[in-house]
């Protein structure tokens, strides 16, 4: 007897820097979401007035639906109420080159979150890899071609980056010690194309400022508008970037400069510490 053996096609993937056409991306509603345990700094600002849910899943379905009528297929992944702060998809996984990397969660609050995300890549046919042993959450990486900036902070450490390295040897990864007060590389960071960053300088120290400046040119986000997660956008493709309204500086920086800014308001949401980047795992952009 003859037995055929149907497999699953492994689905395309694949990401080489923050700017290309986001094709494929993976998020998560925040139907449970709370502020429950203080993990930032700006939790512990809104940990009295917490968050409104309500308020919180009707500005992210804008948010899908503004990636969708930009091209966008935005892939669901189920939330849990043990979970209050798994909307932040970026957090548990990042696609670097044709692989998902599933974090080491660096706050107890969100360990568990890694598993959910790896049983939903296994149904998907994606190819993953798990970072066990050594902290990493996807915030602090961000990635230009074959250059990928890893922020060395309170959640990620550098055996993680040293171990990363080793995995990808192709690519030149460079450690970003960022001051410890802030959450994630990309709350102070962020590639809006091959040659303009956005910064919010004083985050960093001298060595790491010339490193991006001989890169980059620096677009800066002032301190009021770091506290409303200014550096936080999502590129999604041909010079687009997904903003918040309030961050009328940033905005208008970014325009002066070329960019087409679609201001989508998500400040219930930037309660918990994160804003668009944060909120969006891309599985695919494409040139």
């Amino acid at each position: 007897m003859i037995v055929t053996v149907i497999r699953k096609p492994v689905q395309i993937l694949g990401c080489f820097s923050e700017y290309d056409n986001l094709t494929r991306v993976l998020v998560c509603q925040p139907d449970f979401m709370r502020i429950s345990e203080v993990i930032n700094e700006t939790q512990r600002y809104f940990a009295d007035e917490n968050i409104d849910v309500d308020l919180a899943v009707v500005q992210h379905q804008n948010f899908v639906r503004t990636m969708e009528e930009n091209g966008a297929e935005v892939m669901m992944l189920q939330p849990f109420e043990t979970y209050p702060e798994q909307v932040f998809t970026r957090d548990i996984g990042f696609t670097l080159g044709q692989t998902v990397f599933v974090s080491e969660m660096g706050q107890d609050i969100r360990q568990g979150e890694e598993e959910v995300l790896r049983e939903w890549l296994v149904v998907q046919g994606y190819p993953m890899h798990s970072l066990k042993g050594h902290r990493i959450e996807g915030g602090d990486v961000i990635i230009d071609r074959n250059t990928i900036f890893v922020g060395v902070s309170d959640r990620t450490c550098r055996h993680a980056i040293e171990q990363l390295q080793t995995l990808l040897p192709s690519f030149n990864i460079i450690p970003m010690p960022i001051n410890e007060k802030y959450l994630h590389l990309d709350c102070v960071f962020n590639v809006l194309s091959e040659t303009e960053a956005l910064i919010f300088p004083e985050a960093f120290e001298e060595q790491e400022l010339k490193i991006l400046s001989e890169k980059y040119h620096l677009i800066e986000v002032t301190e009021a508008e770091q506290f409303t997660m200014g550096t936080n956008v999502l590129s999604i493709g041909n010079r687009k970037i997904i903003s918040l309204p309030i961050n009328q500086d940033v905005n208008s920086q970014m325009r002066r400069r070329g960019y087409e800014v679609l201001e989508v308001d998500i400040t219930e949401i930037i309660k918990s510490g994160g804003s668009f980047r944060c909120c969006t795992l891309p599985i695919l952009r494409t040139i």
